[in-house]
């Protein structure tokens, strides 16, 4: 408690797109390696670049859906560094004029560690668009460099330095995951490396303003790590500083098995990069009416989507939150909801039933072979009570095998009768068969109970 920490993020999202940020060679995650590429993505000599306008856009977009300030002009510069997954010894990346400015990612609810985290706006820094380096693979005794990936179009989105907890990290991420998909821009898979995060932390007294000195963390590739390396890492700083020791800027890597930070080199300033203006590319220029076009096709964003469903289909902020978490599921439900009337039933079975069945299959919800009419047609049995909950379930893999819940419950006669009239036959033969059953529930065995309801149940089929 003597120190706060202040918490900055750098995140790699790659851009969906057909093809590269710079080339025509395919953006696509696993072809064999190598197979992509061509003398422009390889870095040959004289080979010219042209970028890839939907690229350009999709960094517009993320802008304007983050609160931006998007630049008239905007152009690409070469950062100088010597990788072997980098095979122009150079990126094609943005400077001093990136394609947007400021804006904000809010958060908000409840944190990772459960504990109710307050609503803030953590401010941006700036969004630029950039090509990405190839991808090295590490073998027993030696590497693979697969430049598959290298020119893919990659957004880094850098944030203030305005977080002060791991649950603040955690959740401006979430938060940030889900506007990129759903303004189209990234599938933001992690396994597959579409978003990457650096983490940079310092501490500071408590009531102080100047900044420690920033330690920067790579090889994060999920949120929980993210959580946990920022954790180790304040506690690993603090004790340094109650030693009375002093921290150095540094890049530290994150080792998951251990649970703690490795250092990996000390780190570089912006001058040892050399940039300068890229001499084969043009500033891009727009204009009012090409940024508010662009502005036009935004989605409605998660957090107004979650309060819109909350009031409109009187979902809990729970349900809700779980419906709104990736777009394609908010699609779903909203279809479902819709066509059959029930958002509530809608909202229960999709969060526990379907989902279930998607998960046993390997499949996300835009794999899911039950279209939303079908879901829909399932639950409308349900709601009119021509059918209950347990038969319901038992049909629902069935419409996952291409089936239709009316036509199978017509075709077997799986339609229950509510009217209390039609029971009264059955009632009347069970009690006349089972006498010694009815002797016992009448002396106050009502355990037996049970068994003339199952004796009913198997007489009504």
């Amino acid at each position: 408690m003597k120190y706060e920490a202040v918490i900055g993020l750098e995140v790699h999202v790659q851009v969906r797109t057909a093809t590269k940020m710079f080339c025509s060679c395919p953006n696509r995650f696993g072809d064999e390696p190598n197979a992509n590429t061509c003398p422009i993505c390889m870095g040959y000599p004289g080979v010219l670049p042209v970028p890839n306008k939907e690229a350009i856009v999709a960094a517009v977009k993320a802008g304007l859906l983050t609160e931006g300030t998007i630049s008239k002009r905007s152009k690409f510069d070469r950062k100088s560094y010597f990788y072997p997954d980098l095979p122009k010894n150079y990126q094609i990346t943005q400077y001093d004029e990136p394609f947007s400015l400021g804006g904000c990612i809010r958060v908000g609810g409840t944190g990772f560690s459960g504990e109710p985290l307050p609503e803030k706006a953590i401010g941006l820094t700036r969004i630029h668009l950039e090509e990405d380096p190839a991808k090295l693979n590490h073998y027993k005794g030696f590497s693979g460099a697969d430049y598959n990936r290298a020119g893919v179009p990659l957004l880094e989105i850098v944030s203030e330095p305005d977080m002060r907890t791991a649950d603040e990290a955690y959740a401006y991420l979430t938060s940030l995951k889900e506007i990129l998909q759903y303004g189209g821009i990234s599938d933001c898979d992690m396994e597959k490396g579409q978003m990457r995060c650096d983490v940079n932390v310092s501490l500071r007294p408590v009531g102080t303003e100047k900044f420690g000195t920033k330690v920067e963390l790579k090889n994060l590739n999920s949120f929980r790590a993210v959580h946990h390396a920022i954790d180790h890492e304040m506690i690993r700083q603090a004790e340094i500083l109650d030693a009375g020791g002093t921290i150095s800027q540094e890049t530290r890597g994150w080792d998951e098995p251990s649970g703690s930070t490795y250092l990996m080199r000390s780190k570089e300033e912006a001058h040892d990069y050399r940039y300068f203006p890229d001499p084969d590319l043009m500033p891009v220029v727009f204009t009012d009416e090409e940024i508010e076009a662009i502005r036009a096709t935004l989605p409605e964003l998660p957090r107004a989507k979650r309060e819109r469903f909350e009031k409109e289909y009187s979902l809990t902020p729970y349900d809700a939150g779980v419906l709104t978490a990736e777009a394609a599921l908010a699609d779903y439900f909203e279809a479902v909801a819709k066509a059959s009337g029930t958002p509530k039933l809608a909202s229960n079975w999709i969060q526990s039933e379907l989902l279930r069945e998607l998960s046993a299959r390997s499949l996300d919800i835009e794999q899911c072979p039950v279209t939303p009419e079908k879901l829909a047609g399932l639950l409308k049995l349900v709601a009119a009570s021509t059918i209950n909950g347990k038969v319901a379930k038992e049909l629902l893999p069935e419409l996952f095998e291409g089936g239709d819940a009316a036509e199978i419950v017509a075709k077997r006669g799986l339609g229950q009768v509510s009217d209390a009239g039609a029971m009264t036959g059955f009632i009347e033969e069970v009690i006349k068969n089972n006498p010694a059953q009815v002797t016992q529930y009448l002396e106050g065995n009502e355990r037996v109970l049970q068994y003339l309801v199952g004796q009913v149940m198997k007489a009504s089929k």
